[in-house]
């Protein structure tokens, strides 16, 4: 279902699955077999500012009681595990932390501008660690590349990110007062993008909780590192299992033929440190002229018939000079400038073909 953060599983994401596992476990035991306790975690305003309740700031804001909700937070959470794998388990928690401590702020005073400007009373919001999982939409929207997949009636784009916007269009639009709690968390997710007042360090996860939740999480919840012996997903159908196939076939190629360049060219690698792209992409010109045929042999003696004059064709145009853009794009999502450069040089400067060699390489 999604394509955007690769097949790996839960491998380098023990917070992420920890989010996974813990508030479910907790849903559905306040759901179904505690619910005369789902009282307790409300996420009720009025509770908070006129009966001083401040304890449900944290509970209300951790626990959710609704099911689908749950389930929609929770594919999302499994998508966003991209980010933790790319900023590391404590500034993904950093993140988190923060976006969640500005979206109680948030809340606030969204509500309060409700109540002045037009006289609307929000007593109760949904509970959960929804405000976190809508600011994820914010790097999600602006470091993941959009691949286009399919054309849908021939005029509407679906891409590699549709199904991440449909779900969480599904979660905003579950309750009534849900928009409030995902305007919150995306005012927070660019609060927090931006560094205002400087809260990246303000709110970030101390050192030593870092070191003592790798020490927990990761020998409990880190998953198994996958295998090139891996089996692959059962497809829907023959065609979608053959083509599965010829995938992993020809990632398995380019691997391998990456490896053999890298032992052929250690040396370059060391002075340079630029990998050898145009064996693995042919620009056009080299493709042509690998398949352009040798020129017939000269018919020996003097009266042999001379071959008649080849009119040369225009050469075909350069690539297409990269573009800072495109490489600070590429750099965003954790590659180096050289490895950026050098896969959109053989890519003809195409992104996409880039991104997708890149994140799979």
């Amino acid at each position: 279902m999604f394509t955007t953060t690769g097949s790996r599983g839960m491998y380098k994401a023990p917070l992420s699955k920890s989010l996974l596992l813990v508030p479910s476990a907790l849903t559905v035991l306040l759901t179904l077999l505690l619910p005369q306790y789902q009282g307790l975690f409300e996420y009720n305003l009025d509770a908070i500012t006129d009966d001083h309740q401040v304890w449900r700031i944290v509970c209300g804001r951790v626990i959710c009681l609704d099911l689908k909700d749950t389930f929609c937070s929770g594919l999302l959470i499994y998508n966003f595990r991209i980010f933790e794998r790319r900023f590391g388990s404590r500034k993904f928690a950093s993140f988190l932390l923060g976006t969640w401590v500005l979206g109680a702020v948030v809340d606030f005073l969204l509500v309060q501008a409700l109540h002045f400007l037009f006289e609307l009373e929000v007593d109760m919001l949904p509970a959960g660690l929804l405000g976190p999982v809508f600011s994820l939409f914010v790097p999600f929207f602006s470091s993941i590349p959009r691949v286009p997949v399919t054309q849908l009636l021939g005029h509407i784009s679906i891409t590699n990110k549709s199904l991440v916007y449909i779900v969480g269009l599904q979660l905003l639009t579950s309750s009534p007062f849900m928009w409030v709690i995902a305007l919150s968390g995306l005012l927070s997710g660019v609060l927090y993008q931006c560094n205002v007042l400087w809260v990246r360090r303000v709110l970030a996860v101390p050192g030593w909780l870092g070191r003592a939740g790798s020490l927990v999480l990761e020998p409990l919840l880190e998953g198994s590192e996958p295998t090139a012996e891996a089996p692959l997903g059962m497809g829907a159908t023959l065609d979608v299992q053959r083509q599965q196939r010829m995938d992993l076939l020809d990632q398995q190629m380019l691997l391998s033929q990456l490896s053999q360049l890298r032992r052929n060219n250690a040396a370059q690698q060391q002075q340079g440190g630029l990998l050898n792209w145009s064996r693995l992409f042919p620009t056009l010109r080299q493709r042509g002229r690998n398949a352009a045929p040798p020129p017939p042999p000269a018919a020996a003696g003097p009266q042999a018939r001379r071959p008649e004059p080849i009119i040369p064709s225009a050469p075909p145009a350069e690539n297409a000079p990269v573009t800072e853009e495109q490489v600070a794009r590429l750099m965003e999502m954790g590659f180096s400038r050289m490895d950026a450069q050098e896969a959109l040089r053989a890519s003809n400067n195409d992104i996409n073909m880039a991104t997708n060699f890149l994140l799979q390489h």
